[in-house]
């Protein structure tokens, strides 16, 4: 055998992981990145308008052209604070919350039942959730009504809290059984080698790799009961009221008190921003739960 030329001298031989390196490098392109972030603005710019507009006066709020400078004021979010915006802020906050915890609750099993036991008739069951979301609130707000007015449960935010349970269980349900699916099915067959039976299985096995997912499903739960008008308008009138009713309050036959109304809306989607931002670890890896093997 003969052996490889030598460098020449004066020279130093390139490492070979060097070289692979230095192939594998690609031109950095700006443009995408600054694309992404164009966009991202441009979304992100109503709510930016509707935060500055709070701070400002109504003569301010409602000038052609805009006002871009002005002197912030907290004056609307003091007037929206004197129109008793706390018992719509808690009323919100129990319904959706407590709504959100019994669609988790009532969907885990119901989720497990359809993807990992296989009842008889699972996907009659799973086209009948769904078809429950097909139909119009509007068509279910009569004999909603007749039966929470026979009930005394009428203005009662309990009465919300299971209303928002059922228009969201159906959403539990498809979101939990899509990751149950994913789950290895290697896994669970070696914890029921071991004896685990299926209390232990889903407490110590199953909700430990899902949380995820179960946290994803529950911010949409959430944001989905935090937002919702129609069946607050028509079964409160004014101990349960939630803060979507109250923000139409601020429109009139004189019009649209545009500075108090961003005020009160930035104090509305203020705790749907926090719950998505303390979430977003678990919301990313819950959308993302199963997507690659």
């Amino acid at each position: 055998m003969t052996a490889p030329p030598a460098a020449p001298s004066g020279t130093t031989a390139p490492r070979p992981g060097s070289v692979r390196r230095r192939r594998r490098r690609r031109p950095v392109r700006p443009l995408p990145g600054l694309l992404a972030w164009a966009l991202g603005l441009l979304f992100f710019f109503p709510v930016l308008w509707m935060f500055l507009t709070g701070f400002k006066q109504e003569s301010q709020a409602s000038t052609n052209p805009p006002t871009f400078f002005f002197q912030p004021t907290l004056d609307q979010y003091s007037a929206v604070i004197g129109r008793d915006f706390v018992p719509y802020l808690l009323n919100s906050v129990q319904a959706s919350v407590l709504s959100t915890i019994l669609a988790i609750v009532l969907g885990l099993p119901a989720a497990y039942a359809l993807s990992l036991v296989r009842v008889p008739a699972w996907r009659d069951s799973l086209f009948f959730f769904l078809s429950t979301k097909l139909l119009p609130p509007v068509a279910m707000i009569l004999p909603l009504y007749v039966i929470a007015r026979n009930l005394g449960a009428l203005d009662d935010a309990r009465t919300l809290t299971l209303v928002y349970t059922a228009m969201n269980l159906p959403i539990a349900i498809w979101m939990i059984r899509s990751f149950l699916v994913e789950l290895p099915k290697e896994v669970l067959e070696a914890a029921r080698m071991d004896g685990a039976r299926r209390f232990t299985e889903m407490r110590r096995v199953i909700l430990p790799m899902i949380a995820p997912g179960l946290a994803a499903t529950a911010l949409i739960c959430f944001i989905f009961a935090w937002n919702e008008f129609f069946f607050a308008v028509n079964l409160t009138a004014s101990q349960a009221s939630t803060v979507p009713v109250f923000l139409v309050g601020f429109i009139s036959g004189e019009g649209l008190y545009w500075a108090r109304l961003s005020a009160a809306s930035t104090m509305a989607a203020l705790p749907v921003i926090l719950a998505g931002w303390a979430a977003q670890r678990w919301l990313v890896r819950g959308l993302s739960l199963g997507a690659v093997k």
